[in-house]
């Protein structure tokens, strides 16, 4: 369930409940499609509860993951979703929210949009998805490792200026008055 209530600072308050556990997050409510990374939802919805005809605009989706219609015209161009036309109209199915929900976990943990297309591609080997699995798994751990290094690297740096500053602080803290 999603509840909102708009705060005194101009942003809408999202209190998004499932089960026991509660995400708060502040989405501006003005510019709710070009929102700062650092508010926008830190979760897509979850294609579990989506029945399988179900049947979505471009705007609905566009609504419910947070993001611009642009955005998702552009994943379409990409060749990542692939929705059906009636006229002019896109008609996204649960196959196209549940791939535009891995896009947009992919984007956010730090993949590459081809790591992200190697990804789906491999959901339709017809292996019961272990392949996928497998090859996630992989560059997870890879970027994780990669990550880990930057922390080592920047707690190193940390360390380095925090010891620089406290012997800058003493030399300044050291002088004695001219007089």
């Amino acid at each position: 369930m999603v509840l909102t209530e708009l705060t005194t600072s101009g942003f809408f308050k999202l209190r998004h409940y499932r089960m026991i556990d509660q995400l708060d997050v502040y989405v501006n409510g003005r510019h709710a499609a070009h929102m700062k990374r650092e508010i926008r939802l830190m979760f897509e919805p979850d294609a579990s509860h989506v029945p399988a005809d179900a049947r979505f605009t471009i705007t609905e989706l566009a609504e419910q993951f947070g993001i611009t219609t642009r955005t998702i015209r552009y994943y379409e161009d990409e060749g990542m979703i692939s929705p059906e036309r009636q006229g002019q109209n896109r008609i996204y199915c649960k196959r196209d929210y549940a791939r535009l929900r891995w896009i947009l976990r992919g984007k956010r943990t730090g993949f590459s949009l081809s790591e992200i297309r190697e990804m789906l591609d491999l959901y339709d080997l017809g292996d019961g998805r272990e392949r996928q699995r497998e090859v996630t798994l992989s560059h997870c751990r890879a970027k994780l490792q990669a990550l880990k290094e930057q922390r080592a690297d920047i707690d190193f740096l940390i360390e380095e200026l925090e010891h620089f500053c406290v012997m800058l602080n003493h030399k300044v803290n050291s002088r004695q008055p001219v007089g």
